[in-house]
C-alpha cells in the first residue's frame, strides 16, 4: 500500500483555491478512479497521465488507484491538474520521495509523450498558491515568466514530466529538443484561446499608437478626454457620422498613464484565464482596450458561459477603456447590465455551478449618432427621422445608465478650415498624456492616505464634507438640482470632474470655473467657459 500527495490550484474566475491532490495504492484489480468533483476535461486526464508517465519511462503501477482532490466540495476543471496526478501517483508508486511533493504546488497539462504543456491562469493560481503559504511551485517552462511575476516564490519551469522526475530524484536532467527557430510553438496553443478576446486588444505605445494630432478640430470633445483619462470618468460622446466621436476614443489609451505594478498583476491575471495574454509577454504594463461590436449580447459583456462563468468585456477591461460604439444599438438588457459594474468596480455573477466575482473597474467611453439616419442636429442634412422615432433612438441610452456617465460632449460637424489644417494641428498625444500623469500625480498626493486612486472613485460623501470646493463655487450647481437638472448622484459626479478639471489646472481646489465647466460637460448647457486647444481654461 502506498500514499502520496502533493498541491495543485483550482480556479474561480480569478481567484484561486489550493486543492490538494492525493493518490492511494492498494492491492486488487487495476483500477483508475479519479475523486473530488472533476469535470470532464479533469476525468479524462487518467488517460493523459497514464500515457504521459509510461512515455517517461517510469512504470505505472498495476494496483487499484484511487486519486481524491480536495476539498471536494469545490468545482475543479481543467487539464492543470494533470502534473499534481502524475506526480502523486508516482510518489504513491514510490519512484519519487513523496515528501519531495508534499509542499509543492504543481500546475501544467500533460500530453501523451510526457511534454507538459502551458495551461491559462498561471498567475492568480501561483498568487493562490502565495496566499495560501507555499513557496515552491512547478509550472510549465513557457510560463515560468508569469508565475515568476509573484515576489516569495521559488519558481520551477519544466518541458517534460521526465526533466521533473530528474529533478525530484536527483538525477541528470535530461535536455529536451525545443522548437525550431522560426516555426511556431504548438506547445503554446493551451494560452491562446481564439475568440476569446471579444474586441480586446493591449493598447499601443504612445508613440507608435494613434496619435491625437490627428482629429480635426473638436476642441471641446478633446478636453473631455483629457479630463475623462485624468479623473477615470465616463464619457459620452454624441453627434453625427464623422464627426471623429471613434477617433477619439481610439486615442484614448495613449494618454492614459501606465499601469503600476499592482494594477498590471491584475490586469495580466484576467488575461491570463480569460486565454488572451501575448505569449513572451507575461506583465499588461498598458491599460487594455476593449470594443466589442454592438452586437454583443450580455453575457459576452459582463461574463458568461457553460458552467462557470468566463470573463467578459467588462472585465477584459478592467484598468483600462471599454468603448461601446454606435452605443443605441446595443441591447438594452446589455446595457443596464452595466449599471452595477460601473458603482462598484466589479461584476458578480451567479450561475447554479457558483459564484464568481470578477474585477471590472474600467473607464466607460460611449459614441452614437443623435438619430438612426445621423443627421438629427445637422442643419440642411435632410433628416427624414419622425421626433417620435428620434425619441426612441435616444431612449435607447436609459436614464440610470447615464447619470452614472460623467461627461457627456457633443461632437461638432468638423469645419473646413479645421479639416485642411487652417486653424493648426492640435496637441500630440504625448503633450496631452504628460499632462494627464501630472494631475494623477496631484490627485495621487491628496489620496495617498485613502483607499482611492483617482476622483472618481471617491465616494460622495467625503467629496461633500472632507474636500471642499472654493467659497460659493457651488453655487450654480445647487441652482441646477433646485431646477432638477442635477439629481445627488449628478452633484457627486459634477464634484469630482471638478476636481480633476482643478488637478489638470493646477488648484488646490475646484474654484467656480471648474464647477462651470464640470456641468457644462455634465449637462450640455453652456456655461460661458473659455474652450482652448491646451485643455485649460
Amino acid at each position: 500500500m502506498g500514499f502520496a500527495r502533493t498541491c495543485s490550484v483550482a480556479l474561480v474566475g480569478v481567484e484561486g483555491v489550493v486543492v490538494e491532490v492525493q493518490a492511494d495504492l492498494e492491492p486488487g484489480v487495476a483500477a483508475f478512479a479519479l475523486v473530488g468533483l472533476p469535470d470532464k476535461s479533469l476525468t479524462e486526464s487518467r488517460d493523459r497521465v497514464r500515457a504521459a508517465v509510461v512515455n517517461s519511462g517510469a512504470e505505472w503501477p498495476q494496483k487499484k488507484l484511487t486519486v481524491g482532490l480536495s476539498p471536494a466540495s469545490v468545482p475543479k476543471g481543467g487539464s492543470g491538474f494533470d502534473l499534481a496526478v502524475a506526480a502523486a501517483v508516482l510518489g504513491a508508486a514510490e519512484r519519487i520521495d513523496p515528501r519531495a511533493i508534499a509542499d509543492l504546488v504543481l500546475i501544467g497539462e500533460l500530453g501523451l509523450d510526457g511534454r507538459v504543456r502551458p495551461v491559462r491562469g498561471i498567475l492568480p493560481a501561483v498568487l493562490a498558491a502565495a496566499d495560501a503559504g507555499y513557496r515552491q511551485v512547478v509550472v510549465p517552462e513557457q510560463t515560468a515568466g508569469e508565475a515568476s511575476l509573484v515576489p516569495g516564490v521559488s519558481v520551477l519551469g519544466v518541458r517534460s514530466l521526465r526533466q521533473l522526475i530528474a529533478v525530484l530524484t536527483d538525477e541528470p536532467v535530461p535536455d529536451e529538443e525545443p522548437t525550431e527557430e522560426g516555426r511556431p510553438d504548438a506547445m503554446l496553443a493551451g494560452l491562446l484561446v481564439p475568440g476569446a478576446g471579444i474586441g480586446t486588444g493591449l493598447a499601443a505605445d504612445p508613440v507608435e499608437g494613434p496619435d491625437l494630432a490627428d482629429v480635426a478640430g473638436q476642441h471641446h470633445a478633446r478636453r473631455a478626454l483629457e479630463i475623462a483619462a485624468a479623473g477615470s470618468h465616463h464619457l459620452l460622446l454624441s453627434g453625427p457620422p464623422g464627426a471623429g466621436k471613434t477617433m477619439l476614443a481610439e486615442r484614448l489609451p495613449g494618454i492614459l498613464p501606465p499601469l503600476t505594478r499592482q494594477e498590471s498583476l491584475e490586469v495580466t491575471a484576467v488575461h491570463s484565464v480569460a486565454g488572451i495574454l501575448p505569449p513572451g509577454e507575461p506583465l499588461v504594463r498598458r491599460a487594455p482596450y476593449c470594443a466589442p461590436h454592438h452586437s454583443a449580447t450580455m453575457q459576452s459583456l459582463v461574463g458568461g458561459g457553460n458552467g462557470l462563468p468566463r470573463p467578459g468585456a467588462v472585465s477584459l477591461a478592467h484598468r483600462g477603456i471599454l468603448f461601446l460604439d454606435e452605443a443605441p444599438e446595443f441591447s438594452g438588457k446589455a446595457l443596464d447590465a452595466l449599471r452595477q459594474p460601473l458603482e462598484s468596480g466589479r461584476v458578480v455573477i451567479a450561475r447554479a455551478a457558483g459564484v464568481v466575482r470578477l474585477p471590472a473597474r474600467f473607464l466607460l467611453a460611449l459614441a452614437a449618432n443623435p438619430c438612426p439616419c445621423g443627421r438629427h442636429t445637422l442643419h440642411g442634412a435632410g433628416c427624414e427621422c419622425p421626433p417620435s422615432l428620434v425619441r426612441r433612438y435616444q431612449a435607447r441610452l436609459s436614464g440610470p445608465l447615464l447619470d452614472r456617465v460623467d461627461l457627456r460632449v457633443e461632437a461638432e460637424p468638423v469645419t473646413r478650415a479645421d479639416l485642411l489644417g487652417q486653424g493648426g494641428r492640435g496637441e500630440t498625444t504625448a503633450v496631452v498624456a504628460e499632462r494627464v500623469r501630472e494631475a494623477r500625480a496631484r490627485a495621487a498626493a491628496r489620496l495617498a492616505d485613502t483607499p482611492w486612486r483617482v476622483n472618481s472613485e471617491i465616494p460622495g460623501h467625503e467629496l461633500r464634507t472632507r474636500y471642499h470646493a472654493a467659497p460659493g463655487a457651488l453655487v450654480e450647481a445647487e441652482r441646477d438640482i433646485e431646477r432638477g437638472l442635477l439629481t445627488a448622484r449628478g452633484l457627486d459626479r459634477v464634484l469630482r470632474v471638478a476636481w480633476t478639471a482643478a488637478d489638470l489646472a493646477g488648484h488646490d481646489r475646484p474654484d467656480h470655473q471648474d464647477i462651470a465647466l464640470a456641468l457644462e460637460m455634465r449637462t450640455g448647457v453652456a456655461r460661458g467657459v473659455p474652450v482652448v486647444t491646451g485643455g485649460r481654461a
